[in-house]
Parts: C-alpha cells; sequence; structure tokens
C-alpha cells in the first residue's frame, strides 16, 4: 500500500522578521549576538536596498552618523558605523573630515556591508501571509522564493511566537495624478525613481518638481546644477505655504527621543492625531544646508546679470493633471492663500510626494480580523510596539511587533533613525523577557507632560 505522504511541521523559530530595510536590519544586528535567540528575517528583494532612487551625489541624513543600527543601544557592537569604518580603513579620514552627518549613499553602503554578513538574512524570500495555528500555539509564516529554482517557483513556511513586521514605507501618489503617473508618454515619475531617469529629465524641455520638502529640494538642487545657465526650465512648487527649515534645535530634536515617544503613546487618540499633523516642520521641513546650496546655486547662476529661469513656488496645490498631447503635460494648480487657479505647461513631472507606511493588512490577512483596530481604522500598538491581539492569540504567548509603522501611537520618530536601535533593542527585550541591552530610564531634557498631575517648585 502506498502511504499517504505526512506532513511536517515548519521549523519552529524563536522570531521570524518581515522585511529587511534598516529597522529590522537594526533588530537582526543586535539579535545576532544573543546566544540562544533563533531568529531569521525574510525580505523579497534580492539584496539590501535603502532609497536607491534618491542617493544623489552629496545628499547627506538628517541624523547624526551615532544615529547607525546600534550605537544607541550598543555602543560596543560591531555592527556599529565607527566599526564599518575602521573595517574599510577609513577611521581616520571620517575623523579628520569633522562630519556630524554622513552622505545618504555612505549610510546605504554601510548597511549593505551589515546586510551581507548577518547569517539570519534570507533576501529572495517573499512573505505572503502571517496566519495562526491553535493546535500548536504558534504563527505561520508562509513565503514564496522570488528566484525560482531549476525554474520552479518555490514555496515554504516556518513558526514562530514572534513575528516582526518591518515592511517600511512606499511612494505616495496623490490620487489626482495617479493616472498621470501611470500613464505612457512624457516622463511622470515618483522621486523614488529619479536617479533611474535623471539623464532624461536633464534632457527634457521644462521640467516640474512637485513637492516642497527635502527631497524634493535635492532633486530641484541637482537638476538646477546639470541644466545650462540661463536655461534651467525649471519648476519647483508645493503645497506647503514655506520654504520652511526643518525643526534642528537641540530641545526641539528632544521630540525624537524615547521620552516623547512614551509620552505621546500615553496620550488620547484624538490629540495624538492632531500633534502629529502639527509637527510636519519636524520631519518634513528642509535642513538648512540644502536650502543654502540652492540659494548659493541660483545667486551664482545671476552673476552675468539675468535670472535663472526658475520658477520657485509655495503654498500652490496641484488639483489635476492632463495630457494634452502624448509629449505634453498640462497641471492644474490651486493657490491658497491668494484663492486662484491657473495652468502650468510642463514636459516632466517629478512628483517628490513623499512616502506613506505600506498597509499591514495584505501580509497579515489571515490573522487582520483578530487585531485590535483604533476609532479609524488602524492597528492599535501597545508601548512595547506589539499589535493588540484578540485573547486566542494574546493567551497563547504569541506576540506581533512592528517596526515603522506606529507613527499613529508613537509619533513623529517611529520613521526617524534615531530611534532605530532603541526600539529594536526594547522590542528583544521584550521578547526574551530580561533587559539584555540595558535602555536609558531618561534621555531628554525636557519633561513632557505632569507627572501624576503634580509638578514640583523650586
Amino acid at each position: 500500500m502506498r502511504r499517504s505522504p505526512v506532513r511536517r511541521p515548519a521549523p519552529l523559530r524563536d522570531l521570524v522578521g518581515v522585511g529587511v530595510g534598516p529597522a529590522n536590519l537594526s533588530l537582526a544586528a543586535l539579535a545576532q549576538p544573543l546566544d540562544g535567540l533563533d531568529a531569521v528575517f525574510l525580505d523579497q528583494s534580492g539584496s539590501f536596498r535603502w532609497h536607491p532612487g534618491l542617493l544623489v551625489e552629496g545628499a547627506r541624513l538628517q541624523v547624526p552618523f551615532l544615529a547607525d543600527l546600534v550605537t544607541l543601544a550598543d555602543p560596543a557592537s560591531g555592527w556599529s558605523f565607527l566599526n564599518y569604518l575602521r573595517e574599510h580603513e577609513r577611521l581616520f579620514p571620517f575623523y579628520l573630515a569633522e562630519r556630524f552627518h554622513v552622505r545618504r549613499a555612505e549610510y546605504d553602503a554601510y548597511c549593505r556591508w551589515v546586510a551581507e554578513r548577518l547569517p539570519s538574512l534570507r533576501f529572495g524570500h517573499r512573505v505572503d501571509t502571517v496566519g495562526f495555528d491553535p493546535e500548536r500555539a504558534v504563527f505561520d509564516v508562509r513565503y514564496t522564493r522570488t528566484e525560482p529554482v531549476d525554474g520552479v517557483e518555490s514555496r515554504g513556511r516556518v513558526s514562530t511566537r514572534a513575528v516582526v513586521v518591518g515592511v517600511g514605507t512606499e511612494p505616495h501618489v496623490p490620487q489626482e495624478l495617479r493616472s498621470l503617473w501611470a500613464a505612457p508618454g512624457a516622463p511622470v515619475l515618483h522621486a523614488a525613481d529619479y536617479l533611474e531617469h535623471r539623464e532624461t529629465l536633464v534632457e527634457a524641455g521644462h521640467v516640474t518638481v512637485v513637492g516642497i520638502g527635502q527631497s524634493g529640494a535635492e532633486i530641484f538642487l541637482d537638476l538646477l546644477r546639470r541644466r545650462p545657465v540661463g536655461s534651467e526650465r525649471l519648476h519647483w512648487l508645493g503645497r506647503t505655504e514655506a520654504l520652511a527649515p526643518m525643526e534642528y534645535s537641540r530641545l526641539g530634536l528632544e521630540h525624537f527621543t524615547p521620552d516623547y515617544t512614551r509620552y505621546f503613546h500615553g496620550l488620547a487618540e484624538p490629540v495624538r492625531d492632531r500633534l502629529v499633523a502639527s509637527q510636519w516642520q519636524l520631519h518634513r521641513g528642509i535642513d538648512d544646508e540644502t536650502l543654502t546650496a540652492i540659494h548659493d546655486e541660483l545667486y551664482r547662476r545671476a552673476l552675468g546679470g539675468g535670472w535663472p529661469d526658475t520658477v520657485i513656488t509655495p503654498g500652490v496645490s496641484v488639483r489635476g493633471a492632463r495630457r494634452p498631447s502624448p509629449a505634453a503635460i498640462e497641471l492644474r494648480l490651486d493657490h491658497a492663500q491668494q484663492n486662484t487657479t491657473g495652468t502650468l505647461a510642463t514636459d516632466a513631472v517629478v512628483l517628490a510626494t513623499g512616502y506613506r507606511e505600506r498597509p499591514l493588512d495584505g501580509v497579515l490577512g489571515d490573522i487582520a480580523d483578530r487585531l485590535g483596530r483604533d476609532a479609524r481604522g488602524r492597528f492599535r500598538v501597545d508601548e512595547r510596539f506589539r499589535l493588540v491581539l484578540d485573547p486566542t492569540i494574546a493567551e497563547s504567548g504569541c506576540r506581533v511587533y512592528v517596526q515603522n509603522a506606529e507613527r499613529h501611537t508613537h509619533g513623529v520618530g517611529a520613521p526617524d533613525l534615531g530611534l532605530v536601535a532603541w526600539r529594536s533593542a526594547s522590542i528583544l527585550n521584550d521578547l526574551i523577557g530580561e533587559e539584555r541591552y540595558p535602555l536609558p530610564r531618561r534621555s531628554a531634557f525636557t519633561r513632557f507632560g505632569l507627572a501624576g498631575g503634580v509638578m514640583a517648585g523650586p
């Protein structure tokens, strides 16, 4: 008699990470030296990539180099940026350069150096869904190998009691521009794809950059430097009402500390939503160095006696667009302060319209109806970065953590690189049940709120 094949249970891991961006790469680096912790991290890409379309020459991180993957949780880690420099014999040149903020391309190279050496990472593995097996009281993580073996698509699964979802963000295209962006013809692209199409944009007759934030500023500056003097033919516009510098005062930056994150999490949901909307200058402004470089370049081009052929207009919203012909674009504009409308003809558009958190319902589809949600349908996230699960899962001891998907519960610091190591260490401490990574009890001079409703006087 032919025996029926026995379905063997999937291997059981202590931790499965979904996605390998800087957040889960940090978690993997801090998890690696922990004896007895069996972790694996799955990502559909063939290798680590961090915003490759925005690695413009000279562009720098907006956080200091200490905001690497590990240092603010474990300064002695071998996965630090300083150790990366030492391994590449660049420690003394970096010291003499006296640069607190490193180039974005160098941060990408550092992350790739870490990713290539961590044995827990599995690139080319797309997580299809996370389900719950009540009989074994484990999560069942199903994946597909994105690179077929011998022409055959390979599928697999792994079991765990802890999942960390770190799938990051995706380019945001406003609804009124999606049909224009998707249609063939004159180039309309998101800033995420800028470098891939830069030569086409340099050769285009007239280029419009939409979005007055850091990415828009860097792309406008890069195009300005590459187009002929007197024939720049560049427009830069966005709905923000001013070319606002990013908040970079020392006390202002304390909004990116564990102290503020804990304070923010304890606020009522409507208060948190109002705060996130009002704090845009903490994370969507433009750094002063980039603004200065743009003004310097414009001034240099005016030395011959004429004005550069550029238009910079804040306070303008793009309400719609059409293609009068396959090679032409017409944008419909509203100016809020003047209460006026107009049109702009252009040959190419770069949408520096930012990024949005990727929806988690897809990857968590099998358990999505068992996750707590707030009044606006968003996942509820507790102080330890765990999704709130219904009792049938929570009582089993299984947990789902999220990284860079909790701005609505933890504040503007959620996507900030400066909090990556602290959040990863917090997750690992909670998972293990002990403080393997000692974390600061206090991290800011500012006291946010009234402790116990009473504030002591002098």
